[in-house]
């Protein structure tokens, strides 16, 4: 276990707490609960960056990272279901993708080591957009603020989804060759 791999799992460490002070949505409640997601959720940029920079990517690394990241959002999300902010089977979409790409990811090659595929940019575009609709849901903002809230959350929705069928179904976008000959 290195550095970056403990700061990944650092962030499960939130978890709790997010639970205990959603279970009770104060206004106060709630500013705590969206400093420590955030908090949280920063680390998955520190854990990246120091793994990068300190040349210690792991596979054990690739494969925590995006499993941490789904608890992280799914924690929040179920909460959120209770305070009846979003609906379950928007957040069934939402873990039902990412139970399907968790084993997808996971590839054994013809040496017979198992190698773990990192996340494409539509994976890191999902995990943004997750981040942010959970943030606007759990911060105590003005109704006004509401409508946004539920749409950012929808684009997650939809942007977990497409980036599920690109991990699906890499080679169906064409390629550069093949956008040139039909232009």
């Amino acid at each position: 276990m290195n550095l970056p791999n403990w700061i990944t799992l650092s962030r499960l460490l939130g978890l709790p707490f997010l639970f205990y002070f959603l279970a009770s949505p104060t206004p106060s409640h709630r500013w705590i609960s969206l400093v420590i997601f955030l908090l949280a959720a920063s680390t998955d940029w520190v854990d990246g960056y120091l793994a990068r920079k300190l040349d210690q990517v792991t596979e054990l690394g690739k494969f925590l990272d995006p499993l941490v990241d789904k608890l992280l959002v799914v924690a929040p999300l179920l909460s959120l279901i209770a305070l009846q902010q979003v609906p379950p089977w928007g957040v069934f979409l939402i873990l039902g993708r990412e139970i399907a790409i968790a084993g997808w990811r996971i590839n054994p090659n013809l040496t017979g080591k198992t190698t773990i595929q990192g996340a494409n940019i539509w994976g890191k575009l999902k995990t943004v957009t997750q981040i942010t609709a959970i943030s606007l849901l759990i911060a105590p903002l003005p109704p006004l603020w509401e409508p946004i809230s539920v749409a950012v959350f929808w684009l997650s929705v939809l942007l977990t989804l497409v980036s599920g069928l690109i991990y699906l179904f890499p080679n169906t976008a064409p390629s550069k060759d093949e956008q040139r000959v039909s232009e």
